[in-house]
């Protein structure tokens, strides 16, 4: 049985770029993401309310691992200003191995 911490990517939506940077660097400062990739032009098409919507989007690939994403999702929901964000996140099954570890060290809590 492995111990390592397994890396996932978290999904969001932002209606703006604002919102987009705005949580990005929010989830990076705090390490609770590796990195968040910034995706312009997302189109999305949803049921809201009984009614179905269309809105223009920015897509956000956030990276984090198991050991933090309650925490990763936790915030997004926070700090998001939808009543109900996007969080879906996806545990990876390969990936480059040195860049895998680069995401578990770039989000291990930092000790004092």
């Amino acid at each position: 049985m492995s111990t390592v911490d397994p890396v996932f990517m978290l999904f969001t939506t932002c209606a703006d770029a604002a919102c987009a940077t705005r949580l990005a660097r929010a989830l990076v400062e705090e390490r609770l993401a590796a990195c968040v990739t910034r995706l312009d032009g997302a189109h999305s098409t949803y049921r809201w309310h009984g009614e179905i919507s269309e809105d223009h989007e920015v897509q956000l690939l956030i990276k984090t691992t198991g050991s933090r994403l309650d925490a990763a999702i936790a915030r997004v929901h926070a700090l998001h200003p939808y009543e109900l964000p996007e969080c879906i996140a996806v545990e990876t099954r390969a990936g480059l191995p040195a860049y895998l570890d680069w995401i578990r060290a770039q989000t291990r809590e930092e000790s004092d």
